[in-house]
């Protein structure tokens, strides 16, 4: 029983296989030719949309609402150091809020998911 190492007829269909062609084959360009010509009018048929972000929003109405909350504080509260006492903690909340959303933003896919989409008039086709 003879140990072949090399058989010559797979060496050869391994040799083939491995060649690369300098084009492609001209049924596989066509095909994806069609693929991208079909995708191309899917996309015109979609109607075309603006987005816009508002990862921002929560921040903002936090840090309003807080700096209105220290006004509030240093015009009702009589004891001057009470009132900045309460202004101070207000402010430190509303600052701590924006800390939150930036970590936030940085941290999580916050911008996509807090998205208003508009579709554009007129747009493309």
């Amino acid at each position: 029983m003879k140990n072949d190492l090399f058989n010559t007829e797979i060496d050869e269909i391994i040799r083939a296989s491995m060649k690369l062609a300098d084009e492609p084959d001209p049924e596989l360009n066509n095909k994806l030719k069609a693929t991208l010509y079909q995708k191309e009018t899917a996309m015109r048929k979609q109607p075309a949309t603006r987005g816009f972000s508002l990862w921002y929003l929560p921040m903002i109405l936090n840090l309003v609402t807080f700096i209105m909350l220290a006004g509030v504080a240093l015009i009702v509260i009589s004891n001057t150091y009470l009132s900045y006492f309460a202004a101070g903690i207000c402010f430190y909340i509303g600052l701590a809020g924006v800390l939150l959303t930036i970590v936030g933003v940085k941290r999580t896919n916050m911008k996509e998911d807090i998205t208003i989409r508009v579709e554009k008039r007129g747009a493309l086709a």
